[in-house]
């Protein structure tokens, strides 16, 4: 019989606890869902694309995490509601939410398009907003949740044709200090996670360019690139009850870069 775990350890079990996260089919959505299954959550994974969702729900299947889907448009309010309600309904509370839906675009800016700009915006903060609003609605009847939403370096720092996507997670940094600032009298923590740059889908053209590695890896303290699986332990913290009074808080995971010029 193994020895129970200390109380420290407890308080970041996960054990009994539902989350969803939105653009979790790949990349780093991904990685925090495999993390909180590992933690003891059961996870509801969410996208547009439903192979994508069966993709990847069978894999963390296969590794013997407990998991969901639910495959809805989380830049659409009456999608999101729709969908938030029918799963409170049918398989229980969402204990725990992750806003990780996101995009980019790169260009000048004096080039940026109207178009995309309202496209990067309705992705990358409305799903935010109305995810989170759906959600926190159940979550203040219970009187508790967990609400973490994925902000970036860039909600503090900027980068050459990127102006667009800086302005949207500046964004999400305010939103996230706000929903703290109106829902923690409900028992409710809303934190952000910060990642710097990782390794991913998206990110492998950069990675694959020598001479931006260079100089990220010569810019960042840690000296790498990051692992989605470095975010792990930090969105486990901020989704558990470790983190009980933590709250409107940005914690970022980034080797290092946020902390020199």
């Amino acid at each position: 019989m193994s020895p129970a775990l200390p109380p420290v350890l407890k308080s970041f079990d996960l054990s009994g606890r539902t989350a969803l996260i939105t653009g979790s089919s790949a990349g780093i959505g991904f990685a925090l869902a495999r993390g909180l299954a590992g933690a003891g959550a059961r996870v509801i994974l969410n996208a547009r694309n439903a192979g994508k969702l069966a993709q990847a729900a069978e894999q963390l299947r296969a590794e013997g995490a407990s998991v969901l889907t639910a495959a809805f448009d989380a830049t659409s309010g009456e999608a999101v509601r729709e969908a938030v309600d029918r799963i409170e309904a049918e398989n229980g509370p969402i204990d725990i939410l992750i806003n990780n839906a996101g995009m980019q675009r790169r260009a000048p800016l004096e080039q940026f398009e109207e178009a995309q700009w309202h496209e990067l915006m309705k992705t990358n903060v409305d799903s935010v907003f109305l995810v989170g609003q759906a959600v926190a609605r159940h979550m203040i009847e219970r009187r508790r949740g967990k609400i973490i939403n994925i902000c970036s370096v860039q909600s503090e720092l900027g980068r050459p044709n990127i102006a667009p996507y800086t302005a949207s997670k500046g964004a999400v940094k305010m939103l996230t200090k706000g929903m703290a600032i109106d829902w923690g009298q409900h028992g409710i923590q809303v934190n952000g996670l910060g990642p710097g740059y990782f390794k991913t889908e998206l990110t492998e053209a950069l990675v694959k360019n020598a001479e931006f590695t260079q100089w990220l890896v010569g810019r960042t303290p840690s000296r790498r690139w990051g692992d989605v699986e470095d975010l792990v332990g930090a969105a486990v913290f901020l989704a558990s009850e470790a983190s009980n009074f933590v709250n409107g808080h940005i914690l970022y995971v980034d080797g290092g870069v946020t902390a020199t010029l």
